[in-house]
C-alpha cells in the first residue's frame, strides 16, 4: 500500500523516445561480463588504482571552467606547525577531490506485470505513471508503477524510473532528458575535443554509476583515450583509476603500458600488469619484484602489441644504461678533482 501516490500522465515524444534508445543500444555490449564491484573496491586494487592516479596539486585545484565563483587568495604568516596543518588538510581535500566513481554492474530491469486490465484499454492515449513520493525513501527502492495504454500495470523500466525521480525529487545539475551531448553523434564531437575529463564529470551527474547509459558513456570515453594514448589527459583525475581498472578487466593495457615505458613510469607499468593479474588469473601470471623483468614476461606471455612494446622497454633500458654512464663518469670527475686539491693542499 503507497503511503502517499500521485497519478501522473506521461505522453512521450517519439522523437525523444527514438533518440535514447538509440543511444543506448549504441554500445549494448556490456563492459563488465560480471560484477566488479567485488574486485574494484578491494583493497589492494584501491591501493594501485589511487597510486597510478599519481595526483597533482596543481592539476587537482586548477581553475576549472564551471559555475564556481573564484575566491580571492589569502595570505598568511604561519609557524612551522600551522604550515604542516595546512598541507595536511590541503592533501585531504586533494583526496576528497580525486574520489573516485565507483563501478558497479548495470542495474538489472524490472519491468514486471502487475496486473492487466483490458476495460481500460482505448481509455487514454497516454501512460499513467503511480509514484510513491514518501519522503526518506531512497531513489533506488521507490516504487514507481506505469499504466500502459493497453490497461496493462507494469513496474517502470529503469529509464523511467530515472527521469520520474528527477521530477520529484530533482538533483542539481541533472536533467530529466537526457542531454543532447551524451547522443552518438554529439558524444563524439566532444571526444574529438578532447574534452575526457569534461564529460566523465558531467556523466557522473547525468546518471547513476549503476545506469546503462553510464557505462556507455564511460566505455566510449575509455576506449577513445586509449586508442589515442591521451592517459595524460585523466591523469591526477578521479577518472584515472576507473579508467585503468576497466583497462585491465578487459585485458587492453598494451596502449597504457607502452606511454607508462615512454614516460618513464616503469613502477606504474608494473603496477598495471599487477592488476591485470588480479583481475585476470592466470598459470602464466609470477611474482616478481623486478619492475622490469615483471613487464618483460607480460610482454612474451601476454602482450598484444609484442612489437611496439619491445622496442619502447628496449629504448628505455638503453637510455637507463647511458644514464648510468654519466652518472660514474661525473662521480669519476668528482674523485679525481678531489685528489688533485689535496695533491695541491699538501
Amino acid at each position: 500500500m503507497l503511503s502517499r501516490g500521485l497519478n501522473f500522465g506521461l505522453r512521450f515524444s517519439s522523437r525523444r523516445v527514438v533518440t535514447q534508445i538509440t543511444s543506448r543500444n549504441a554500445a549494448s555490449e556490456p563492459a563488465y561480463d560480471k560484477d566488479p564491484a567485488p574486485y574494484f573496491f578491494n583493497e589492494e586494487i584501491q591501493t594501485i588504482l589511487k597510486t597510478v592516479t599519481r595526483p597533482s596539486t596543481e592539476k587537482v585545484f586548477r581553475r576549472q571552467l564551471n559555475s564556481e565563483k573564484l575566491v580571492e587568495p589569502e595570505y598568511k604568516f604561519m609557524t612551522d606547525q600551522e604550515l604542516e596543518d595546512a598541507r595536511r588538510q590541503a592533501n585531504q581535500l586533494m583526496w576528497e577531490r580525486l574520489q573516485m566513481p565507483p563501478v558497479v554492474k548495470i542495474r538489472e530491469e524490472d519491468g514486471r506485470v502487475l496486473s492487466k486490465d483490458p476495460a481500460l484499454q482505448g481509455y487514454s492515449d497516454a501512460k499513467f505513471v503511480v509514484t510513491d513520493i514518501t519522503f526518506g525513501i531512497s531513489n533506488k527502492d521507490r516504487i514507481i508503477a506505469v499504466r500502459e495504454p493497453d490497461g496493462t500495470l507494469r513496474k517502470a523500466f529503469n529509464h523511467e524510473k530515472d527521469r520520474l525521480n528527477q521530477i520529484y525529487f530533482p538533483i542539481p545539475g541533472r536533467k530529466v532528458f537526457m542531454p543532447k551531448m551524451f547522443q552518438e553523434e554529439y558524444l563524439q564531437a566532444v571526444l574529438d575535443r578532447k574534452d575526457y575529463e569534461f564529460i566523465l564529470n558531467r556523466a557522473c551527474i547525468q546518471f547513476e554509476p549503476d545506469s546503462e547509459d553510464f557505462h556507455r558513456v564511460t566505455r566510449v570515453t575509455y576506449d577513445c583515450v586509449y586508442d589515442k594514448m591521451h592517459f595524460d589527459y585523466l591523469r591526477s583525475t578521479r577518472h584515472f583509476g576507473p579508467m585503468v581498472f576497466y583497462l585491465a578487466w578487459n585485458k587492453k593495457i598494451d596502449n597504457l603500458l607502452i606511454e607508462n615505458i615512454q614516460t618513464e613510469r616503469i613502477e606504474d607499468a608494473a603496477l598495471v600488469i599487477k592488476l591485470y593479474y588480479k583481475l585476470n588469473p592466470s598459470e602464466k601470471a609470477i611474482k616478481e619484484e623486478d619492475n622490469v623483468k615483471l613487464i618483460q614476461h607480460f610482454i612474451d606471455t601476454e602482450a598484444g602489441s609484442k612489437g611496439k612494446l619491445i622496442r619502447a622497454l628496449q629504448t628505455h633500458l638503453e637510455i637507463e644504461a647511458e644514464r648510468r654512464k654519466i652518472e660514474e663518469n661525473v662521480e669519476k670527475n668528482i674523485a679525481v678533482t678531489k685528489s688533485s686539491d689535496e695533491e695541491i693542499k699538501t
